[in-house]
């Protein structure tokens, strides 16, 4: 089971699963270069989103086309500190429309 990890430190953002650094995935789509987001709807929170999926479903093109609805249910509504595992991710992928 992957565990993925979002938190706050002097750097920024940062995101982790299974304590080592998420990939943003730039090579399938390129929303904020800054980094990663969350807490809201925006360009750092839907990259956040693409990196989640692709990592969790290991399809890109699926990734791409959920990244929207996903960053809406789920990253946009994210605490400051979280915590997400697989089970999560299925979850909320079943949850949405």
């Amino acid at each position: 089971m992957k565990v993925y990890m979002g938190g706050r430190s002097l750097e920024g953002a940062v995101v982790t699963v299974d304590d080592v650094p998420l990939d943003p995935r730039f090579d399938i789509a390129v929303y904020c270069r800054a980094g990663f987001e969350w807490t809201y709807a925006g360009a750092g929170p839907r990259q956040l989103a693409l990196a989640l999926l692709a990592d969790h479903l290991g399809d890109p093109a699926r990734a791409l086309a959920l990244a929207e609805p996903f960053m809406h249910a789920v990253v946009a509504e994210l605490d400051n500190a979280w915590r997400l595992t697989d089970a999560d991710i299925d979850a909320a992928l079943a949850r949405l429309p």
